[in-house]
């Protein structure tokens, strides 16, 4: 029969173990395992947000939906906080959770207690970033290139730590290597890692780019990029004839793009006319940038 879960339960007990013992940072601590490793119906007012959190956007409308299960169901998977001076705690993991309790008034939360220092915060936020389902290629490789040079791992000990084999972070990190212009191309979904691989060992950008465009003008599959980047050494790509962007275009791409919260891509006709494309990740992207038409 499983062991059952310990649970501290919220009010004197707590407060008093708090009042108690104020300054629990490490696991010999007087009163720590009272504390740390359990599971407790925690203030949110006693919490703090992680600083080192991956994420930055929360959609609203995916929180309001969430705040309606937590109405009716609970928090049905416990919040990660880890222990700071006094009575304060701070994320680990589960802000979502955190947020939509407190839409709807809640004024406790179950969190599972933890110690940790910054550099454990920062490489514990990273490794839950990493794991999530709707990452891109570069956000991954991104993450994995933080946890180098942040935590000081050696990439044996990345892939330990992450659950992958040493050849996948290796192949992650080589799409770094790529012209910014495909990575966003990458990040955008307007071609996939594979892709994005058939084209690391092409060194000079041009030749990169001169791919990139035939990709998307030709939608070549993987296979057939493999087989272009071949045929390079060849000589026989034809290098792209740079386009004279109008200025009022430059100057308003950016401010576009930080308005829907993507780098949107912008194409001119000779003519003068032109029209504007806007990525999307998810159905809830999709429904927050037809929200921003509006």
């Amino acid at each position: 029969m499983a062991k059952a879960t310990k649970k501290q339960a919220l009010g004197r007990g707590l407060s008093a173990l708090l009042k108690e013992s104020p300054n629990i940072n490490a696991a010999t601590d007087k009163n720590a395992e009272k504390l740390v490793g359990n599971i407790v119906e925690l203030e949110l007012d006693y919490i703090d947000v992680n600083p080192y959190q991956p994420r930055t956007y929360f959609d609203e409308e995916a929180l309001r939906e969430l705040a309606s299960s937590i109405k009716e169901l609970g928090v049905i998977q416990p919040i990660t906080v880890r222990k700071l001076d006094g009575n304060k705690f701070q994320l680990v993991s589960g802000e979502r959770r955190f947020r939509a309790s407190k839409l709807i008034g809640n004024k406790t939360v179950p969190a599972y207690i933890r110690l940790a220092n910054d550099q454990e915060m920062l490489e514990m936020a990273l490794v839950e970033n990493i794991q999530r389902k709707n990452l891109d290629p570069i956000e991954v490789a991104l993450s994995y290139q933080r946890l180098i040079d942040e935590i000081q791992l050696t990439q044996e000990e990345l892939s330990t730590r992450v659950g992958k084999k040493r050849s996948t972070v290796t192949n992650y990190l080589r799409l770094l290597k790529l012209d910014p212009i495909l990575q966003t191309g990458m990040r955008d979904g307007f071609i996939s890692m594979g892709h994005g691989r058939a084209m690391i060992n092409v060194e000079n950008t041009e030749d990169q780019l001169a791919i990139y465009e035939k990709i998307l003008r030709e939608k070549l599959s993987v296979r057939q990029t493999e087989d272009l980047v071949k045929s390079l050494k060849s000589g026989t790509i034809a290098k792209p004839k740079k386009k004279v962007v109008p200025s009022f275009v430059k100057n308003g791409v950016k401010e576009i793009s930080e308005y829907f919260g993507h780098k949107v891509d912008v194409s001119v006709g000779n003519n003068g006319k032109g029209k504007i494309s806007i990525p999307f990740h998810s159905e809830e992207d999709f429904n927050r940038i037809k929200n921003l038409l509006k």
